[in-house]
């Protein structure tokens, strides 16, 4: 199935992460989340393929984290940081990269390799 990546073009992690998914002969959908940002359902089904809490999804220490209050053990529903996201794209942790059944996140870009 072919891959796709949430991309953030500015940040260092994800421009490697597409580089070396591009190095391994693929052509990625590239989803520039910022510009395009995914909906709760797309949200929660990344994060069923990716088999961790929404909130490893989240950048806690982003600025905008910070002036919203957010805190990794807030308790919120998985509903309540799926909608957060969709709303503020900018605290989703960055590159995702799907294949449709499977997802990882590219932080370290290696972690790619898995779905190569």
């Amino acid at each position: 199935m072919p891959l796709t990546i949430y991309h953030n073009p500015r940040c260092s992690k994800s421009r490697q992460t597409l580089e070396r998914i591009e190095a391994a002969g693929q052509s990625p959908t590239v989803i520039r989340y910022l510009e395009t940002p995914p909906d709760v359902a797309t949200l929660r089904a990344l994060v069923q393929r990716l088999g961790v809490p929404v909130t490893d999804l989240i950048r806690f220490k982003e600025a905008l984290a910070k002036e919203l209050g957010l805190a990794a053990g807030d308790d919120r529903s998985a509903d309540a940081w799926l909608a957060l996201l969709a709303e503020h794209p900018r605290l989703l942790e960055r590159p995702i990269v799907d294949d449709g059944e499977r997802a990882v996140i590219g932080r370290p870009p290696e972690n790619v390799d898995a779905l190569l």
